[in-house]
């Protein structure tokens, strides 16, 4: 069923889109936790330096980045050959290559909001489970995790709703393959470049709606999570 009259072409860009973003959001989350939560207890002067490597990426052009991962992927170099023997396949113009510059190019969306509720909460949280005999890892899993359900709901939204429009990192690294790098955001480029309004209309009115519909539910999970967690601590159950 094809609703909006979108070419198979650009349906399979859309997809590859969203495989994409929802590979980078799980991997982020997985990375993000841990990091978010180390860097949040950290007490080095090295701390500044890893939290302006982990928000760089906010601030240099798309296409930097992409120049320097391509530089870094690039079988050409010893150290893309390094890569292309780790995963049994170059990462340039892959979809493995894609996911791994996605991770980087997304990373502070995660990492910042889980830093800033690990950061407001973390200490006090993990202080009482201290007193109560709870290990550091087990407070993380059964009580701050918890607590910082709001947090991981934005974080993830925002990674996923990044990924969905990122354009010059992937097209650095991926280039425009059908069906293997061509995302949607290099599809719509394409089209307006042909001279293709119409099809470009309606694949950025399905990409406008998809991501306005995934931050307005993020934000509804957002305020359900809280007003849970709340009556939770309210209820004396633990979160």
């Amino acid at each position: 069923m094809n609703p909006v009259n979108i070419g198979a072409a650009d349906l399979e860009a859309l997809w590859l889109t969203l495989r994409l973003a929802a590979v980078t959001t799980l991997l982020l989350l997985a990375i993000g936790v841990p990091l978010a939560w180390k860097l949040s207890h950290w007490q080095s002067r090295w701390r500044h330096g890893v939290e302006v490597l982990i928000t760089l990426p906010l601030v240099l052009p798309p296409t930097v980045l992409g120049f320097y991962l391509l530089l870094l992927f690039s079988p050409n170099h010893a150290s893309g050959q390094w890569l292309a023997a780790l995963w049994g396949e170059p990462l340039v113009f892959s979809f493995t290559g894609l996911v791994i510059a996605s991770v980087i190019y997304s990373l502070p969306f995660m990492v910042q909001p889980l830093l800033a509720s690990f950061s407001q909460n973390g200490k006090r949280l993990t202080r009482a489970a201290a007193a109560l005999g709870m290990p550091p890892h087990a407070a993380l899993l059964k009580v701050l995790l918890p607590a910082s359900r709001p947090a991981i709901v934005s974080a993830c939204a925002l990674t996923f709703a990044h990924t969905l429009g990122e354009f010059g990192v992937v097209l650095m690294i991926g280039g425009a393959i059908p069906g293997e790098t061509q995302v949607v955001s290099i599809a719509l480029f394409q089209h307006v470049e042909a001279l293709e309004y119409g099809a470009a209309h309606r694949l950025a009115l399905v990409l406008l709606v998809v991501t306005t519909a995934l931050l307005l539910l993020a934000r509804w999970l957002g305020r359900a999570v809280s007003a849970t967690s709340r009556e939770e601590r309210f209820m004396g159950v633990p979160g």
